[in-house]
């Protein structure tokens, strides 16, 4: 107990006397905070899908307007930004003879691809890249994006199969997909 008692007064001068750092006023910091939003603005986002050394990671960008599948494609087909390949993002979108096209109806995105997958050269992050841009698109029917139905048609192929991007950034297939979009 006595032991106890000598030790207390050095605890208590070690712990008011701190750990020797002065104090000091307040420090400037720099600008003030950026990028927030302005009281009653709306800022809208393309969701586009790019391949990372990770896989294919979402990004958004500020566009003018909400972006339906057409406009979120021309963004993706034009490349990771400046600060995206600054960040390792890279597109597997393979040049094609012509561009893909999206037209949207209530819950559901056809994509129209103007080669077949088959002959798209590393097709597979490149499609996936291409249907997670869609399905994240501003589209009718208020289906969130996992929940939207892409359908994709093959230029020179016949059929039509449908496929989803689930909330990781991965298509997988839709077995028994509903003919109207509803």
């Amino acid at each position: 107990m006595r032991h106890h008692l000598v030790c207390l007064p050095a605890v208590l001068t070690v712990a008011l006397t701190g750990c020797g750092i002065a104090t000091t006023g307040p420090a400037p910091a720099g600008p003030p905070a950026s990028g927030l939003r302005e009281p009653g603005s709306v800022a809208a986002y393309a969701q586009l899908y790019f391949v990372s050394p990770f896989g294919v990671q979402a990004v958004a960008r500020r566009v003018n307007s909400p972006a339906g599948p057409q406009q979120a494609l021309d963004l993706l087909l034009a490349g990771p930004d400046a600060a995206e390949r600054a960040r390792g993002l890279i597109t597997e979108v393979p040049p094609m003879p012509g561009p893909p096209t999206a037209t949207a109806e209530p819950g559901a995105v056809d994509l129209y691809l103007p080669v077949p997958v088959a002959k798209m050269n590393g097709g597979g992050l490149g499609v996936t890249q291409l249907v997670c841009t869609a399905a994240n698109a501003e589209v009718p029917g208020g289906k969130q994006p996992p929940a939207v139905d892409v359908r994709v048609h093959e230029a020179g192929t016949p059929g039509v199969w449908t496929v989803r991007c689930n909330a990781a950034g991965n298509v997988i297939p839709v077995p028994n997909p509903s003919q109207g979009g509803s």
